[in-house]
């Protein structure tokens, strides 16, 4: 029996009158890269932070790691690793000092620390550049940087909120084969993009419109369902009846 890393069940999230997120259910296996996607407004943003214990659903459950998204955050971010198009890394330390840094925020031993920086730093092959300042990157390995850094501690699951936006589609492409070796290694992958050819490389694939879940399946089943050979011309057909604009 496969395990659920993720198990939501008919979360909300209410803000006065308005329902961000409205009873959404569904489940997510270990290793498993699922993509979360949906318009702006759609909810994705508000559903996903619930998810990374930053905020209290309204109602309905939802466990990450095996933890409550109501009583037990601080246990899910200990388990979790978070990456955003900001890439979340600090330009005036050296690739190095990013590294440890985040290895100590996330708990990490001093001594597993050394070790898997070093490991880390040739598997990028930056030894030339690990003491240069991360601002003086490339935007692609600053992108890879981050990612790096985002699972260095080993969690059950990371979240990527739009991590390849403004980098070039070779890049992108290098970025995603670092995301399989992640997912082959037992970490779960919750993505989201409003890259429609990434969206083909996820097991599964959640589309929401305007706080509700409106399907999920694997890419091929969308294409299938929506009589269509592109995800760009499904996800059109899921969400142009949407009403809402903002997130």
């Amino acid at each position: 029996m496969e395990e659920k890393v993720i198990v939501c069940k008919d979360l909300t999230k209410q803000f006065g009158d308005f329902c961000a997120v409205d009873k959404i259910s569904f489940d997510v296996s270990k290793g498993e890269i699922f993509g979360f996607l949906g318009a702006n407004g759609a909810g994705k943003t508000t559903a996903m932070r619930i998810l990374c214990g930053l905020s209290y659903p309204s109602s309905g459950e939802a466990t990450v790691a095996g933890f409550s998204v109501k009583n037990q955050q601080e246990s899910i971010k200990k388990n979790i690793g978070y990456m955003s198009q900001k890439f979340s890394l600090y330009e005036n330390l050296s690739i190095r000092e990013n590294i440890e840094f985040f290895g100590g925020v996330y708990g990490v031993s001093r001594k597993d620390i050394r070790e898997r920086s070093d490991n880390l730093i040739q598997d990028l092959g930056l030894q030339k550049e690990a003491n240069k300042l991360v601002g003086g990157l490339p935007l692609g390995w600053k992108q890879k940087l981050a990612f790096s850094v985002a699972i260095f501690h080993r969690p059950k699951i990371v979240f990527l909120d739009e991590p390849t936006g403004g980098v070039d589609p070779v890049t992108r492409r290098q970025f995603w084969d670092m995301i399989y070796d992640a997912s082959a290694s037992g970490i779960t992958i919750f993505v989201t993009t409003h890259y429609m050819d990434e969206a083909e490389y996820c097991n599964r694939i959640s589309v929401m419109v305007d706080g509700k879940m409106e399907a999920l399946d694997s890419p091929a089943n969308l294409k299938k369902q929506y009589a269509t050979d592109s995800m760009d011309e499904a996800f059109y057909k899921l969400a142009r009846g949407a009403r809402r604009s903002g997130d």
